[in-house]
């Protein structure tokens, strides 16, 4: 698992990219509060060597809480930038800050 962040400079938006090597899964997405968790706006492409990969342009100067939804089941990021803890899913989300 991993991000990558590319930040524009001349659009206040930092390109987010989020690989997940899943080989044997059907789906994944990332989902988060930039994307109201919303599992069909955060899907990811499989690629031929298992990785689920997409890139998201997020707001910069802003920090971002969201986890992985891989084939139903929720995964933290572990190159997360920080974790807090969510008293709703009572579990931690990552942090993603840009």
């Amino acid at each position: 698992m991993s991000i990558k962040k590319q930040f524009v400079k001349t659009k206040p938006v930092c390109k987010v990219t989020f690989s997940v090597l899943a080989k044997d899964a059907n789906e994944a997405s990332v989902i988060g509060d930039f994307n109201n968790w919303s599992v069909a706006e955060g899907a990811l492409s499989k690629l031929k060597n298992g990785t689920f990969k997409g890139v998201f342009n997020l707001e910069k100067d802003a920090s971002y809480e969201f986890k992985y939804f891989i084939d139903g089941a929720f995964v933290n990021e572990p190159e997360a930038d920080s974790f807090k803890w969510n008293e709703f899913a009572g579990n931690e989300n990552g942090v993603l800050v840009v």
